[in-house]
């Protein structure tokens, strides 16, 4: 059996080592190994920490040669820490951890490493047991390499956002997880992610800390910074104390349980335990508002149910935020989340491969009663695959260049009978068809007179190659596209490939009834306007509709003679142009004002977009309430919320301006499918916001998404979105796009 070298001899060869490069012996090695013999005398587990950030260029080459020797030595674990800026390049600290990886047991770093060193350590793993991280420069992580060892984990006060799809897929052993001050969000990514943690207990996204009723602590915090964090700690953490995360105080930082003895602090907490000081969790966290203050919180921990949802979704989980699970939360979970969640698409209630659908389709050994059961199925199975959404960019949008200009849409529409097609308006008051599968622009048609928005659009279904289009300074033109032109370069259109109605005023909105005869338009008025189409000549102005202006003007999909109105007066109206335009069929009023309505498409409901996520279905017979769908509102009276239907009469997607978020709820049970996250690698200085949204009228959960964005000098862009294909691992295209300043103006 190999000799094993003890410390004394190891410290003597690290001398060596150093007159052998010319070099003097780096004081904090020294003391290092001090420390490892003063364990070893005290019967501890010999453990030595190496102090990267007072390793200078001349100290790196006798200590990456020392390391080798280390590796054959009586130390048992080596702790590596980086606490202030660093010296050294990062492929020198690479190659140091690398060269004790099989002892390595604790990497406590801090911002002075670039992307390349972290997509290194992500994507080859390491061999520690607790990795402590801060200020890390990535918006998405995706940890995909391999960490048997780790059980530890602490990702506190760093920019992430949100996972990749291949994030914790080689930590069959985390037990602790801590994300306290990122900035995740989405419920849904996250629990995906997290579930591939097979030993996970104990997760924070923010810390309870219990106050007494003078809002005073009761436990006052040490003082703790960054230069001292893991000194104290590492002298006493033992081979295995995850047991000791497991029993936390609810009071305690990790820091602070960290630099207690492990025996004081497993006492502790069990004596909290014993005096009942842990809070009651009724209502989701029940009265820990009235004894505990939450510090340190991700966005994630203010979404609706959050504690709920993650207790349901994550089965094997003992603690969270520090609270310990109890039975009857996990009970409570159950059924809450039952109540306010769909796991899985039309009420599904257990995953279902792809493969296991078609084999039954084709083998009839279902009891599918009809080909919507089956595509039911079907999509259940699709969407349960992952939680990540396939998310791409309509190429053309940001390359596209005409003397110099982006087009940057502004509305769009998706052709009513050809799947592949979509209409769009840009900010310069262009209009462009294009084929959205394949990018191609088809048609182009350039703005006429002053550069306008175009905020409306609609196709003619009966005559599926006209669309009409109106500008916010008014215009309104009814374009056949078989003869506009098939390249950017054109200046004109023909005058028999358009015909001009009188102009509305500051218009916002237009729309077709359901036989192609008239159209309505709205704007910055109270008024409304009725044209005739065939005779393009404007038939009447509805004078005072509301008391506000009128944001939004939507025909029913069947009648053509029944509309709605939607108002920043808080009001919606339904109208029949066969009576008294003075008086509506009934007025629904909402609590904020109304940026938009629209038809269910068999036109039994109303679907009604209020300022800052007030959504509600009205049953349009009589305007009374049919659901609410509860989305919890940001604050900002700035925040419009659009509204359509998706898969039919099915569900609901909403999103708003101020929010990359868009939701997808059950239209029948107001229960929350999923949110879909408006993110991309390539853009990690931009935030992008959903200006407007559609559902794809052809493929089921598929929508597009306007688009804009923080960055400056960018144009806007509109995301398709397909929940039923997962996204690739290859990292999606960089936006550089800009954002435009959001309005309420069209839907």
């Amino acid at each position: 059996m190999a000799m094993v070298t003890e410390i004394a001899t190891l410290e003597e060869k690290y001398i060596e080592l150093c007159k052998k490069h010319g070099t003097v012996p780096n004081t904090s090695i020294l003391s290092a190994f001090f420390e490892a013999e003063d364990k070893k005398s005290r019967n501890q587990r010999c453990t030595m920490n190496i102090l990267v950030d007072r390793v200078m260029y001349d100290d790196f080459h006798p200590i990456l040669e020392l390391c080798s020797e280390i590796n054959a030595s009586e130390v048992e674990g080596i702790d590596l820490s980086v606490r202030s800026s660093c010296s050294l390049e990062d492929q020198y600290v690479l190659s140091l951890i690398r060269s004790v990886n099989q002892k390595l047991r604790l990497v406590d770093v801090h911002d002075c490493f670039g992307t390349t060193f972290w997509r290194d350590v992500f994507s080859q793993g390491l061999s520690c047991e607790v990795l402590n991280v801060r200020s890390l420069h990535f918006r998405k992580l995706n940890i995909a390499g391999e960490f048997a060892q780790l059980h530890t984990l602490i990702l506190d006060s760093n920019r992430v956002t949100g996972f990749g799809e291949s994030c914790f897929s080689a930590m069959p052993n985390l037990s602790f997880l801590s994300m306290c001050d990122t900035v995740v969000s989405d419920l849904w990514t996250a629990s995906a992610a997290l579930l591939k943690l097979p030993s996970l207990e104990v997760l924070r996204f923010q810390i309870w800390i219990c106050c007494s009723e003078s809002s005073t602590t009761q436990l006052k915090p040490q003082t703790s910074t960054d230069e001292n964090m893991f000194d104290e700690s590492n002298s006493r953490i033992e081979a295995d104390f995850s047991g000791v995360f497991e029993q936390m105080d609810p009071d305690l930082t990790l820091e602070e349980t960290l630099s207690m003895d492990d025996l004081n602090a497993e006492v502790f907490m069990r004596e909290k335990v014993r005096k009942g000081k842990m809070p009651d969790q009724t209502n989701d966290l029940g009265d820990v508002g009235l004894k505990y203050i939450s510090t340190k919180a991700s966005p994630i921990c203010s979404k609706k149910h959050y504690r709920i949802y993650m207790i349901n979704s994550l089965p094997k989980l003992k603690v969270l935020d520090n609270l310990a699970i109890r039975k009857s939360d996990r009970d409570r979970a159950t059924e809450t989340y039952s109540e306010n969640f769909e796991h899985l698409p039309y009420k599904r209630k257990s995953k279902e491969s792809v493969v296991r659908v078609l084999e039954k389709r084709e083998t009839r050994s279902s009891k599918w009663k009809s080909q919507s059961s089956y595509t039911r199925s079907l999509c259940a199975a699709r969407m349960g695959s992952s939680a990540w959404p396939l998310l791409h960019s309509i190429p053309s949008f940001s390359r596209v260049q005409d003397e110099g200009r982006s087009l940057s849409p502004r509305q769009f529409e998706y052709h009513p009978l050809d799947p592949s097609l979509m209409v769009y308006g840009t900010l310069d008051g262009e209009v462009v068809v294009l084929n959205h599968e394949s990018g191609k622009i088809l048609r182009y048609i350039p703005s006429h007179g002053a550069q306008s928005s175009i905020l409306g659009l609609c196709w003619l279904r009966t005559y599926p190659s006209m669309v009409i289009a109106g500008s916010a300074n008014g215009s309104l033109k009814l374009y056949d596209i078989q003869k506009a032109s098939s390249t950017l370069n054109a200046t004109t259109h023909t005058a028999s490939g358009s015909d001009t109605f009188d102009d509305f005023d500051q218009l916002t909105s237009v729309h077709v009834n359901s036989t192609d005869k008239l159209f309505l338009a709205s704007g910055y008025s109270k008024d409304v306007a009725l044209y005739d189409i065939g005779s393009g000549t404007r038939l009447q102005v509805f004078a005072n509709m509301h008391q506000e202006h009128i944001n939004v003007v939507k025909f029913s999909n069947h009648s053509p003679s029944i509309f709605a109105t939607s108002s920043f007066d808080k009001d919606v109206k339904l109208w029949d142009l066969r009576q008294d335009p003075s008086q509506p069929c009934y007025t629904a009023s909402s609590n904020k004002g109304n940026v938009m309505v629209c038809f269910s498409p068999d036109d039994r409901y109303l679907l009604t977009s209020a300022v800052d996520n007030e959504v509600r279905q009205l049953l349009t017979v009589d305007g009374r309430l049919h659901l609410n769908f509860d989305i919890v509102p940001t604050g900002s009276s700035m925040n419009y919320t659009r509204s359509y239907y998706m898969n039919g009469n099915d569900y609901i997607i909403s999103g708003s301006c101020d929010e990359s978020m868009v939701r997808v709820c059950c239209a029948q049970t107001g229960r929350r499918l999923r949110d879909v996250s408006l993110e991309w690698n390539g853009s990690e200085f931009s935030m992008m916001f959903v200006q407007s949204l559609r559902g794809d009228p052809f493929r089921d959960f598929n929508m597009s998404v306007l688009a804009t964005y923080t960055r400056p000098s960018s144009v806007s862009e509109i995301v398709k979105v397909n929940m039923l294909a997962p996204r690739d691992n290859i990292e999606e295209q960089s936006c550089g796009l800009h954002c435009y300043p959001s309005n309420s103006m069209g839907g």
